[in-house]
């Protein structure tokens, strides 16, 4: 789904991935980014791009809460892969042509559905609840590829943030750019609209007044603190490929 509104001075395009129950892909009713999702969010995005070529760049806003990428044969055979790469294309092109593009992370961010829809943002919002889950596969998925147990992994979760799932924990990695606490997720107050509206424009003029690149999330104290040794490999990397 997509809208265009306004937020205090800012014309903003929303976008969001939603339930589909009459989805003609099956894996895809509960959320997910298919195929067809991810080609609607490259156009919804691509749009914009065209619209405001000649005029003011609006604002994207990516409201995230996708549990993964659509996983089945169809997906495979008609290139699921090429539908989540339009919709990251799309989404860096907008922020690099100058449109500050800012998701909103109310509920899931799981695997490849946040890399097509969410992690190109320039600034990333999450809230503060229990049910705000970011990382690169479902429980499920992981259990399996590690051959751990659902519970080991919990485990390992309170030793390394990276593996952890809890949005706490996401954020001392230093990719988050704020998180709201206090928000009532499923049934918001006027207040908690204010403060997410306040948020969202606070991070759209941040991110209007920096670079378009994605270099902060190396240079926020928290990633500084917890990503030093990943940080002087880039570093290292980078000085020698030069």
């Amino acid at each position: 789904m997509s809208a265009d509104s306004q937020i205090g001075q800012e014309r903003v395009r929303i976008i969001a991935v939603v339930p589909d129950a009459g989805n003609r892909f099956y894996r895809a009713r509960n959320g997910e980014v298919g195929l067809d999702e991810g080609w609607r969010i490259a156009e919804c995005v691509r749009r914009v791009v065209d619209e405001d070529k000649d005029r003011d760049k609006r604002a994207i806003i990516a409201i995230v809460d996708v549990p993964g990428q659509a996983f089945g044969y169809s997906e495979e055979l008609l290139g699921i892969h090429q539908s989540c790469a339009a919709a990251v294309d799309a989404y860096a092109t907008a922020r690099v042509e100058g449109h500050p593009v800012v998701a909103l992370i109310v509920g899931q961010a799981i695997s490849g559905a946040f890399l097509a829809h969410g992690l190109q943002a320039n600034r990333i919002i999450a809230l503060d609840d229990a049910s705000v889950n970011v990382q690169v596969m479902s429980k499920q998925s992981a259990a399996r590829v590690t051959r751990r147990r659902i519970e080991e992994l919990d485990e390992t979760a309170c030793k390394i943030a990276a593996t952890a799932y809890d949005v706490k924990s996401f954020a001392t990695l230093g990719a988050l750019h704020h998180m709201l606490e206090g928000i009532h997720a499923d049934l918001p107050t006027s207040r908690d609209m204010e403060v997410i509206e306040s948020a969202l424009l606070q991070a759209i003029t941040h991110a209007r007044q920096t670079q378009a690149d994605l270099s902060s999330r190396l240079q926020s104290v928290q990633a500084q603190a917890s990503r030093s040794l990943s940080i002087h490999v880039r570093r290292e990397l980078t000085e020698q490929w030069n």
